[in-house]
């Protein structure tokens, strides 16, 4: 590759580069991504060369998956130089770190690591003619003299054998990181040639979480999660055999699965998040996964970024409900219950731990109720030992195993500081905003009111029913039957009006509304009733819950015969996860104006 080439980056590497750059390295670092699964690894490791002047980041990617969408935006973000893959193969680097096999690896010129961007090696390949599939599809690492993916009895595993270790017979990995002793007795049998690569340099994905469990609370907070409340997580991999998938000759469950969850666990005991693998993300593409989501988004569903906050919503989750990958096997590793709603097998190397996993774990009925099973697996669980004992052999030791192994390959020593992974970020507030209409069954006793909402009525329901209405609810048609029209919103907002004039103008406009509620916050809505006037409603000490809550329980309790006095009543609103004191107040003039 020429200078000439309109593609090759000509500084800070690349022919003449030394002419023009400001500080000149000692050595070059090559992150080779394959897609936006093995950039996610790299990511992991970033930080290892930070602060060090003598190293210079690069960055590019082999071009051979099949899923290549996203890699060019996480690129944006990483602001590193992107070599064209041709220039890549064509400059000598010091350190080239890839987390996939995919790609023409051996024509690397440098040393080259290779990391797990999983819970260490664990699929097997397609055999041959059943279709190009991920990992490597389309561009087999190995040279000539290799034997062919499927050969012999047995499926090789992906990263453990010769068909991707070797190249005409020799390895070409400088360094294959492990993280239990277990995948090296497995190297052993498959690929003795490749032993003196391999490194046991523990899981850094997995140490992050491990540093991050102090902040379980504060994940939950980000996802809106109220107290008493239960984190229910879905979580796929990306094949046909996956939760998310149609296919491996199983029942697709997933169509009628999803609208069954937001009607069967009560909005305010459960609330519900998807992790999706990124090659469903960007293989199919956000928006379609948005399209294909949309009800159960509407009913609750937070959609999770697969790069960025997965782990902190495994974190968070209180049960995951999943398949054979490797997100499973991490939150089983935290300790967390998990229930598989797939648990194919055929993709897994027979004696990786993971295929343990999955043989042992609790299984999800998809055709019985629902609740009664998450409970159930919930009081009874007990963590399986094997994923917490092999998902890694050095907890908490990866940045300083692997930053050692990276400077001895370098011929350069450590820098002073201590290796040290980037802390998990705080993802950004995302309560849910249910839109989709809620049948609210509420029992009243005094001044405490019982309440469940749900998507659905229950045909064995007790109590009285009303529904309550998102004002952007997907059919207008729905607004016309409900008792209590709900909208979150500024309290100054000049679009809205504010609450004052919105509950005016919605009581007015539907006459068959008995309530309308303006939620102004995380804790305070204000609620206008065709008979009583206008209220304001707040969380009192210990209350933790949906302020749309409130505002049912408060229109269910003067449906009953309650009265609010001029110097304010305290209901004891009652949901699955405990009781919630709510504050009533007449709004006198002026209390709207001062409200935050």
């Amino acid at each position: 590759m020429g200078a000439a080439d309109p593609l090759a980056v000509r500084v800070p590497v690349g022919e003449g580069s030394h002419l023009w750059a400001s500080r000149s390295t000692g050595r070059k670092v090559l992150l080779v991504a394959h897609n936006v699964t093995s950039a996610g690894r790299l990511l992991d490791v970033l930080p290892l060369f930070h602060d060090d002047f003598r190293v210079q980041l690069l960055v590019t990617s082999t071009g051979s998956s099949a899923f290549r969408a996203g890699l060019d935006e996480l690129f944006a973000e990483l602001e590193l130089p992107v070599l064209p893959w041709r220039q890549a193969r064509s400059i000598p680097v010091d350190l080239a770190v890839s987390a996939s096999f995919g790609g023409q690896l051996s024509s690397i010129q440098g040393k080259l690591v290779v990391l797990s961007h999983g819970v260490g090696y664990t699929k097997t390949l397609a055999k041959p003619g059943a279709g190009s599939r991920e990992p490597g599809a389309g561009s087999r690492e190995p040279g000539a003299g290799s034997r062919e993916p499927g050969a012999g009895s047995r499926e090789p595993t992906f990263g453990l054998s010769p068909e991707w270790l070797l190249s005409e017979g020799e390895t070409f990995v400088d360094s294959l990181v492990l993280s239990h002793p277990e995948q090296l007795e497995r190297l052993r049998r498959a690929c003795p040639e490749a032993e003196d690569a391999a490194v046991l340099a523990g899981d850094p994905c997995f140490d992050r979480m491990l540093a991050a469990r102090p902040y379980r609370e504060r994940f939950r907070r980000a996802l809106g999660v109220r107290r008493g409340q239960r984190l229910l997580v879905l979580n796929s991999t990306w094949n046909p055999e996956g939760f998310f998938g149609n296919g491996g000759g199983r029942e697709d469950i997933l169509p009628s699965l999803l609208p069954r969850l937001p009607a069967e666990l009560a909005a305010d005991d459960y609330r519900l998040a998807a992790v999706l693998h990124p090659n469903i993300w960007y293989g199919h593409g956000p928006g379609q996964i948005r399209a294909w989501l949309d009800r159960a988004r509407r009913s609750g569903l937070v959609l999770i970024d697969p790069v960025r906050s997965w782990r902190q919503a495994v974190l968070a989750a209180d049960v995951v409900l999943g398949d054979f990958g490797a997100v499973s096997y991490y939150a089983a590793a935290l300790g967390t219950p998990v229930m598989l709603a797939s648990a194919a097998q055929d993709r897994l190397d027979p004696e990786a731990p993971l295929a343990s996993f999955v043989r042992e774990a609790p299984r999800l009925d998809p055709h019985g109720p629902l609740r009664e099973q998450l409970e159930r697996m919930l009081a009874e669980h007990r963590p399986l030992a094997g994923p917490t004992e092999f998902t890694t052999s050095a907890p908490g030791a990866s940045a300083a195993l692997l930053r050692r192994n990276f400077y001895a390959l370098m011929d350069l020593p450590e820098p002073d500081a201590p290796a040290l992974l980037e802390p998990l970020p705080l993802p950004a507030y995302d309560p849910p905003r249910r839109t989709a209409p809620l049948h609210v069954r509420t029992r009243v006793q005094g001044a405490e009111v019982a309440i469940e909402r749900s998507t659905a009525h229950p045909y064995d329901a007790a109590g009285c029913t009303h529904l309550a209405v998102h004002e952007d609810t997907l059919d207008p048609g729905s607004l016309e039957s409900a008792d209590v029209i709900v909208r979150e919103g500024l309290a100054d907002d000049p679009r809205l009006g504010g609450p004052e004039l919105w509950t005016a103008e919605v009581l007015h406009r539907h006459p068959h509304c008995s309530a309308a509620a303006y939620v102004t916050g995380a804790n305070a809505c204000t609620v206008r009733t065709r008979e009583h006037g206008l209220f304001l409603l707040a969380a009192g000490p210990g209350a933790d819950a949906d302020p749309a809550a409130y505002a049912s329980s408060l229109a269910a309790w003067l449906g009953a015969g309650g009265r609010v006095p001029a110097e304010g009543a305290v209901l004891r609103m009652r949901t699955g996860g405990g009781v919630h004191p709510v504050t009533v107040s007449p709004a006198l003039p002026g209390d709207l104006a001062a409200q935050p």
